[in-house]
């Protein structure tokens, strides 16, 4: 059981390094779920002297006013034999034999963090003492509880240790060892008071007497240390501590141990107390009554670990990774990010995400509609007909049939296709680019770089425009190939009438009647029809080919090249990630790494059964 509470003292300890001090952020906390003893005790209650008297060496500093102003996290374990020694959580390479260099350097360890002002801070100082007069046991010695500020401190300062106090106490898991002289009234008791209220049944407090030798003539402690008066759920502990004079005299704590069970078992009204009082029995009591406590917390502590660490490696996937320092590690992952947009893009495309079937919907719906909207039957009516074949003409009518009227017919009607088609160039143009957009908002590596988002939509959009252009015009080279060259077959199957249009004996008036002109419009529209027909399957595949395979293919091929040519600043200003994101970013890998060694530290405990 002994390496359960060497467990908690590991776990506390890499606490301290890694920032968990059990204080109020948005980040989760390990601290408030480790059980420990919190040491309450208003000024002058003699609380360093209980502590001194457990650990059985005079290391603590005294003086007036608030001594102690940082958590002292005092971890001790017990060695079987062997020289005493003690080691600081801020100097682990550096054994300390002397408790006098100890004393001095938790005052200095406090001036460092709090300056020389007699302010308070909560960052813990971790002190472990190995030594064979000890039992193992951490305890946590609070600032002293005061009602007054002294020269040199802000008048806030005694809410401020009361705030730090409740801090612990009213945690759960903290376990409150309340010292208070048995010289004053219980009743005015900083120590029981704030226990009370953070713990009205008790189940969580230790009541500690201390100088019950110096109690009046005539009273004393035994309806306390009995459990008649101010009863809490374990029994009150009555200690003896040394007095001022033995302080001054440096009496050996050692010494002063026995004379405290003297003390006991020598005192007619404590005598059938004695086996339960002194700081040795307080020492024991709290070190088992821990062991317990961690043990029945195990559990519990290990689902919690579980599930942080789940969380916090949720929330640094969605933060993304840390940014490079050298400029090849930059290069590399702008790269990937763009990868990663190019792939979301890809998707939408092929149907994986929703999108693509909008470029089709223009093909089967948009595009006909267009065509069919084409008024073809106004180009071809009697007079527009009468007007360009007589135009065609010229000074010399046609002989056989007009030629050269039907050519400017069907290229006057083939021209006006020109219209659908870059229309549906630019709907499959302002589909892709409202995939850009999509794609751009659904890279979550992106939102962590505001310029790195603005320059891979504009740079997409830009080789979107470029891609238009081109498939334009590629698709009204197709209508302009159309009037180029006609299909010659399509006419030499046409039946000749001769009579109304190939006979040269007749008038030019003749020639130019209702019903010839007819059958030419006619002629001339199943023409035209044929080409429809034809560029409504060929505009589709020069615009697929044109721009929706090639923003598959190259979308991001200018960016890449020009990218290749940036200086390591140039892509740092690309990478300009929220500051705030970043600190967001190594508290949490801090706070991981923190959690996984703590799962580790359990799993490598053989539990008791």
């Amino acid at each position: 059981m002994e390496n359960l509470i060497s467990l908690v003292n590991r776990l506390q300890r890499a606490c301290t390094a890694l920032g968990d001090h059990g204080e109020d952020s948005a980040l989760p906390t390990l601290w408030d779920a480790l059980p420990s003893i919190a040491v309450v005790g208003g000024q002058s209650s003699g609380k360093s002297s209980v502590l001194e008297s457990i650990v059985g060496k005079d290391f603590l500093p005294r003086g007036s006013g608030i001594v102690t102003r940082r958590p002292l996290v005092l971890q001790l374990h017990r060695l079987d034999e062997g020289r005493e020694y003690a080691e600081f959580g801020h100097l682990p390479r550096k054994r300390f034999t002397d408790f006098g260099a100890v004393r001095k350097e938790i005052a200095d360890e406090t001036d460092r963090e709090t300056g020389r002002s007699k302010a308070i801070s909560s960052v813990p100082i971790y002190l472990s003492i190995y030594s064979p007069n000890v039992v193992n046991l951490t305890l946590i010695d609070l600032p002293g509880l005061t009602k007054v500020a002294v020269e040199g401190q802000q008048e806030s300062i005694v809410q401020d240790i009361e705030n730090m106090v409740r801090s612990y106490i009213e945690k759960p898991n903290c376990i409150i060892l309340a010292i208070s002289p048995a010289n004053q009234d219980l009743a005015t008791s900083d120590a029981i008071k704030v226990s009370r209220e953070v713990d009205p049944k008790g189940d969580r407090t230790f009541g500690v007497l201390t100088k019950i030798d110096l109690m009046d003539k005539g009273t004393d402690a035994v309806d306390i240390l009995e459990g008649k008066a101010y009863k809490l759920q374990f029994p009150w502990i009555g200690v003896v501590n040394r007095s001022q004079q033995d302080i001054n005299k440096n009496v050996d704590m050692i010494a002063a141990r026995r004379r405290e069970r003297e003390y006991f078992s020598s005192t007619p009204e404590y005598k059938h107390l004695a086996h339960r009082m002194g700081s040795e029995h307080l020492g024991k009591v709290l070190s088992k009554h821990l062991e317990s406590v961690i043990k029945s917390r195990i559990p519990g502590l290990q689902s919690l670990i579980s599930k942080t660490i789940i969380e916090l490696e949720t929330e640094l996937s969605r933060l993304g990774k840390p940014i490079a320092t050298d400029a090849g590690g930059k290069l590399y992952m702008i790269m990937e990010i763009c990868r990663i947009f190019d792939g979301i893009f890809k998707e939408h495309l092929d149907g994986v995400r929703s999108g693509g079937d909008k470029v089709y919907n223009v093909f089967d719906n948009q595009l006909p509609a267009a065509l069919k909207r084409l008024q073809f039957d106004k180009q071809l009516s009697m007079d527009n007909v009468r007007k360009l074949i007589t135009e065609a003409d010229g000074y010399q009518p046609h002989l056989i049939a007009p030629e050269q009227g039907y050519r400017r017919l069907i290229e006057s009607s083939v021209v006006s296709i020109k219209g659908p088609a870059e229309a549906s160039v630019d709907a499959v143009h302002g589909i892709l680019k409202d995939l850009v957009h999509k794609s751009i908002n659904e890279t979550m590596e992106l939102k962590q770089y505001p310029s790195l988002r603005v320059e891979v939509s504009n740079a997409a959009v830009e080789s979107l425009e470029r891609m238009r252009d081109e498939s334009k015009k590629a698709t009204l080279q197709l209508v302009e190939m159309e009037c180029s060259y006609l299909t010659v077959d399509f006419f030499r199957k046409l039946p000749q009438d001769v009579e109304k249009g190939g006979n040269p004996t007749h008038s030019i008036f003749d020639r130019y009647n209702d019903s010839y002109l007819r059958r030419i419009g006619s002629n001339v529209l199943s023409y035209v029809n044929m080409v429809c027909a034809s560029l409504r399957n060929s505009i589709p595949k020069s615009i697929v080919y044109c721009q929706v395979r090639e923003a598959k293919r190259s979308l991001l091929d200018h960016f890449f090249t020009d990218l290749g040519k940036k200086e390591a600043k140039q892509l740092g200003k690309l990478l300009d990630e929220d500051p705030a994101v970043m600190q967001r970013r190594i508290s949490l890998g801090k706070r991981l790494e923190l959690y996984r060694a703590a799962q580790a530290e359990i799993d490598s405990v053989a539990w008791s059964k």
